[in-house]
């Protein structure tokens, strides 16, 4: 059912990167919620119960996997939002699929084989980001391994290419080569604006990009919007710099609708 609507509507998926407390979960998909009911669009809540691949040792990761699930089950009951979150190890697949409707394939582990097997195997919706080192035309083989593991439930997301040291640069032609192979694509507009690692430590960026991302990104035919957003993004615990600041989020979207 929900890929069936994902499949027919621009979609978005929307969340603070990562759990930081439960407050902080209610407080967005409070917002979230209210956006798909007042412009009845599928909306989907996404945030991450480990940060596994923060740029130093000392970043905060998130509560872990067992607390995480707590906590994105109570946001599931108490606003009815289907959710998402990543998973970094096949053993997680399982696990997450019982509260999870999508699971979500880090960009920089899109070619991991035993992953995407486990995700495609719970039967979830598996939504697989582009690496920073690839084409669009390169994600067919990522696909593939979860359509022949049994799974046509495929969401692909654009999220940029590496541009030298510290920086991405986004192709928009990705968008519409991955489109070819059939699966609904997403356009992340918040981690195309990152600057891995280029904040001294940490990721930096720059959510002022984040609006004409996600124009181009329509221009170019995406049908999904992926987009982190926090009340306070500047004292966020992850991803500050390129997440939406939550009062502006609905004017984001508004153009993106239709």
């Amino acid at each position: 059912m929900l890929f069936e609507q994902i499949s027919q509507k621009p979609f978005f998926i929307l969340g603070p990167c990562v759990m930081e407390n439960q407050e902080l979960l209610y407080t967005v998909a409070e917002k979230v919620a209210e956006i798909g009911q007042k412009y009845n669009v599928p909306v989907i809540f996404k945030s991450s119960f480990d940060k596994a691949n923060r740029t130093s040792i000392h970043s905060y990761r998130g509560p872990g996997l067992e607390k995480g699930m707590e906590m994105l089950m109570n946001v599931k009951q108490r606003f009815g939002l289907p959710v998402t979150t990543d998973i970094h190890e096949p053993f997680q697949a399982a696990i997450v699929a019982e509260v999870a409707d999508i699971l979500q394939i880090p960009a920089f582990l899109c070619r991991q084989t035993d992953l995407l097997v486990a995700a495609a195997e719970t039967g979830k919706i598996v939504n697989v980001k582009k690496a920073q080192f690839l084409s669009g035309h390169d994600m067919f083989y990522p696909a593939q391994k979860l359509i022949e593991a049994g799974n046509n439930q495929v969401i692909l997301t654009e999220r940029g290419n590496m541009y030298g040291y510290n920086n991405l640069a986004v192709d928009f032609r990705n968008i519409y080569d991955m489109k070819a192979f059939g699966h609904p694509v997403c356009m992340d507009c918040t981690h195309s604006v990152q600057r891995p690692g280029g904040a001294g430590g940490k990721t930096g960026g720059d959510r002022t990009f984040v609006p004409m991302m996600a124009l181009a990104a329509k221009a170019f035919g995406a049908d999904g919007y992926f987009m982190e957003a926090h009340p306070d993004p500047d004292n966020a615990l992850s991803d500050g710099p390129n997440m939406v600041k939550l009062h502006d989020l609905e004017k984001t979207i508004i153009p993106l609708i239709g």
